[in-house]
């Protein structure tokens, strides 16, 4: 009880003298500050107090160290409160979270009646003829665990032509208005990369597979306007602030980023965003999108360009090197030609872009390797080595070295299952292995009768990549997961659902530091910005979270229930929770 003192009212007071700090800056004390130092060692660093001026952080330390350090600012007070770097999710969708929840929301739909009944309901609100648009349904969690149909459709929507994504995004179900609508027929033929499911008689099912095919349907959809656009950021970045996230590194629409411009420039963006360009736009047009915005702006940034190998297991899209082992015809879908792939990756990277490819399945993974072999070859004189992959290798002080045209950092987005050789081959090109711990929260249900016994050793290998000398950064894929940090980390200590009822590969556990790392440091490596992101020292920007507990010391259940406090962005509140 003593910790929610911090939230209302406020314990300030303010100092009438000192020379090297304004009024408005601030010191925040009687903490038990987790800084980041040392993290993956035996002793981390813990101070009291930081002094924060013009949102950087100029001091941490104890109490009175601090009040020497400065005295004329704000106080607060944290009561002994736990304090750490605010958590940098690696891999978002904040655009298509917020529309979901402003259009059609099927998370956790129980049931196909059950989606059927919310979908009916919420025709009676639309105009005539308007789009049902939406998502976040998945049939695994279903009894029948069967995929709805565009008949199960035809009968609640009515004269609505309806387009509903499942979790992952990488298959949607469509009633026969969105088919007639799009002119998809049993004799329409799939782009390559994607699939339109047949029935017995050769009639589309309603079920979309995968982006390419996915567009024909999307094309004659009304895009959301710039308002409705605002809207949807806004209900995301609230929700990220309300978890403890204080940087999203995010894929949307190009018009999704500049209304998150708009929102810089009127100074109401309150969390940082990394934000990636899709890899298959001509490279003038990635030149242009680049040159746009100030690459070293620390609140909003272009990164990675983002390409996808495959889809996904939920979906039985993402690429495998062997059939899958509940379906033995069906070994996932490819979405480019390796040749095509390693020519554009390698034109990319010379281009200086980082990259960072989807990849699910096992031949995903290893067609993405291979393009980024051949552009790192490409790119770098043979006898000159691929920069240490552990960032606290390179990265012992708040001065970060120098970036260099050799310093891919290329990504791989999920690494779900891998080959056997592949964790060597991540530790040898230096490729990041971005992961998305809380995924496990849900697959665990199904991924060992999709994959069968041999391969599932090698997914969600968290430990395997740290233990081949992986970098290995966090997310959570939201909206397919939600924005919560300490799903993740549960997940990544105990590899079990959250009932505690299952157990997948025990093996692969990680420690409460290496996750949160993982979520802190690492994410920050990813983007290029470890030398102002993930640690609270001097030098650092402002960007910390304070909350209801101390999960380093906690049970992994207590974890999982941690409740934030308080969450900072350069030195400025932006959340408290609500008395």
């Amino acid at each position: 009880m003593r910790v929610l003192k911090l939230l209302f009212p406020l314990i300030l007071t303010t100092a009438i003298h000192g020379q090297k700090c304004a009024p408005n800056d601030l010191m925040i004390y009687n903490g038990n500050i987790l800084t980041g130092r040392g993290l993956l060692t035996a002793q981390p660093e813990r101070v009291t107090a930081l002094v924060i001026k013009n949102g950087l952080i100029i001091h941490a330390g104890s109490d009175s160290s601090a009040r020497a350090e400065c005295e004329a600012l704000t106080n607060i007070d944290l009561h002994g409160a736990f304090v750490m770097p605010g958590f940098n999710d690696a891999h978002t969708h904040i655009a298509s979270a917020g529309q979901q929840r402003l259009t059609l929301d099927l998370d956790n739909i129980p049931s196909l009646a059950a989606m059927q009944d919310k979908i009916k309901t919420y025709a009676t609100t639309l105009p005539p003829d308007a789009w049902i648009t939406g998502g976040g349904w998945d049939h695994t969690k279903w009894p029948s665990k069967t995929l709805p149909t565009a008949h199960d459709l035809d009968a609640v929507t009515g004269n609505h032509p309806a387009f509903l994504e499942r979790t992952d995004g990488h298959i949607a179900i469509v009633n026969t208005a969105a088919l007639q609508a799009a002119g998809i027929t049993g004799k329409t033929r799939a782009p390559a990369g994607s699939q339109i499911d047949l029935d017995a008689s050769g009639q589309p099912t309603g079920i979309i597979r995968e982006d390419p095919a996915l567009a024909l349907i999307q094309k004659v959809i009304p895009p959301p306007d710039p308002d409705t656009r605002r809207k949807a950021l806004l209900l995301s970045i609230h929700d990220a602030l309300a978890h403890g996230v204080t940087s999203v590194q995010d894929f949307s629409d190009w018009d999704d980023w500049l209304v998150l411009e708009s929102l810089e420039h009127e100074n109401k963006l309150p969390i940082r965003v990394a934000e990636w360009i899709a890899f298959t736009l001509p490279i003038g047009d990635l030149d242009s999108r680049r040159a746009s915005h100030n690459p070293n702006d620390p609140l909003l940034h272009l990164t990675q360009l983002k390409a996808f190998m495959d889809g996904s297991l939920g979906s039985r899209t993402a690429a495998l090197n062997d059939p899958y082992s509940d379906d033995p015809n069906n070994s996932g879908i490819t979405r480019f030609d390796q040749q095509k792939l390693n020519a554009m990756a390698t034109a990319r990277a010379a281009d200086g872009f980082q990259l960072g490819f989807h990849a699910i399945g096992d031949q995903a993974n290893d067609m993405a390797l291979d393009a980024f072999e051949a552009a790192e070859q490409a790119g770098r004189p043979a006898d000159v080595a691929p920069p240490p992959a552990n960032p606290d290798a390179t990265i012992v002080t708040s001065v970060a070295p120098a970036i260099t045209p050799r310093d891919f950092r290329f990504r791989i987005e999920h690494a779900q299952v891998v080959s056997p050789g592949a964790f060597q081959r991540f530790h040898n090109l230096g490729v990041i292995a971005s992961m998305q711990p809380s995924h496990l929260l849900t697959d665990m249900a199904w991924a060992p009768a999709r994959l069968g016994p041999d391969r599932i050793k090698r997914a969600y290998a968290w430990k395997s990549f740290l233990d081949a000398g992986v970098t290995l950064a966090f997310g959570t894929d939201y909206p397919v997961e939600s924005i919560s940090p300490f799903r993740g980390l549960y997940s990544a200590i105990t590899r079990q659902n959250e009932a505690g009822t299952q157990t997948f590969e025990p093996q692969e556990k990680l420690t409460i530091n290496q996750a949160i790392y993982a979520y802190t440091q690492a994410s920050a490596f990813a983007e290029f910005r470890e030398h102002i992101k993930g640690r609270l020292e001097a030098g650092y920007l402002a960007d910390f979270v304070v909350l209801d507990r101390d999960i380093t010391k906690s049970t992994p259940q207590q974890v999982l229930h941690t409740q934030v406090l308080r969450t900072v962005v350069n030195g400025r509140t932006v959340y408290t929770t609500p008395q």
